[in-house]
């Protein structure tokens, strides 16, 4: 299958890598100095260092080359941008004759609080089978081989076949589903848990927070994701519960990574300076935030970690204020808007 990836991070070169090993597949990137140094090297050491690219992979900076490789119905382009830069992109793609479209990215638009396929929609007006893939995946383990279990969440039933086909296969196993908003706000909220759980590890508050953060911030991501049209269950899956286990535990997590350093007192700007990039659940906070109280869902931890990253609050007086909220009974808030 001819299969285009349209970003050159590190989570679209890993997909990049693990899909030329089994289809034609082409790498575009806006950056003409990444996709040079990494024809001339077989490494993306910006997006990606330490893993060969496959030979067979091809690169480019062309985009209309790189989309036109992919357009009919035997082919899949796969955003692998940012939420920053999937308006963009997608706007481009617009008239290339695309018949399967899958993006990548996970979080909220900033400006505009809309999940990625509410953004395709808008720009595209819906001329293609569309989807999202999501699941607990670390770029670096993608690469190198290692198993991992994804989820294809789309409306279209072809879509979810074809991408099934495509990208099932070797060390990658892909469920489907047809609930996209459960799937995005879990792939979205999960980043924000993890800065939470950065934070309380790097303050030494024990495993037992730890276990309180993600299982409490679980009931966050299921109480936003219900009051937006998804269902319960998805945040039991690989989109929920799996991607929050991962990314608030592993150490490869750019997210959790950021609550470390905060809880060391460092900036904000330093921690982002020493990570290279900007981690998603900074994007996510401020706009989940909003996004909350316009629905009056309540999500407490989620709000905490804005104002930490945002308003200056103070890490342990945020603590303090969570463990003195009122008690609840637990089966009465997990899918009720309040905490």
């Amino acid at each position: 299958m001819n299969i285009t990836v349209l970003g050159a991070g590190a989570w679209g070169t890993a997909m990049a890598i693990n899909l030329a090993l089994r289809h034609t597949v082409v790498l575009w990137d806006r950056k003409s100095s990444v996709i040079v140094e990494a024809g001339k090297t077989r490494q993306n050491k910006v997006g990606l260092p330490g893993f060969t690219l496959p030979e067979p992979l091809k690169l480019t900076t062309d985009f209309d080359a790189a989309v036109s490789h992919a357009n009919g119905r035997d082919g899949i382009v796969i955003i692998a941008t940012s939420v920053a830069g999937l308006r963009d992109v997608s706007r481009n793609l617009r008239d290339e004759g695309i018949v399967n479209l899958i993006w990548l990215c996970k979080g909220f638009e900033e400006n505009t609080g809309l999940m990625p396929n509410q953004v395709i929609s808008e720009v595209t007006g819906n001329r293609m089978n569309t989807g999202v893939l999501s699941g607990p995946s670390f770029a670096q383990e993608v690469a190198a081989g290692l198993p991992c279990a994804l989820t294809i969440a789309s409306k279209s039933p072809t879509l979810r076949q074809v991408a099934v086909d495509a990208i099932n296969g070797g060390n990658m196993r892909i469920y489907s589903s047809d609930d996209i908003t459960g799937v995005e706000v879990g792939g979205a909220v999960k980043n924000i848990l993890a800065i939470a759980t950065g934070m309380s590890d790097g303050l030494e508050l024990g495993m037992n927070a730890r276990a309180a953060l993600i299982t409490r911030g679980l009931a966050e991501i299921t109480r936003l994701g219900v009051a937006l049209g998804g269902r319960p269950e998805t945040f039991m899956g690989l989109t929920g519960m799996g991607d929050l286990i991962l990314t608030c535990t592993g150490d490869l997590s750019r997210n959790r990574r950021v609550g470390l350093g905060l809880a060391k007192g460092k900036s904000l700007e330093t921690v982002i300076a020493e990570l290279g990039h900007v981690a998603e659940g900074v994007r996510c906070a401020q706009t989940v935030k909003l996004l909350a109280a316009r629905m009056g869902v309540e999500m407490p931890i989620a709000n905490a970690v804005a104002g930490i990253l945002f308003d200056k609050v103070s890490i342990k007086s945020t603590v303090s204020q969570l463990l003195s909220r009122h008690v609840r009974d637990e089966a009465d808030v997990l899918y009720s808007k309040d905490n």
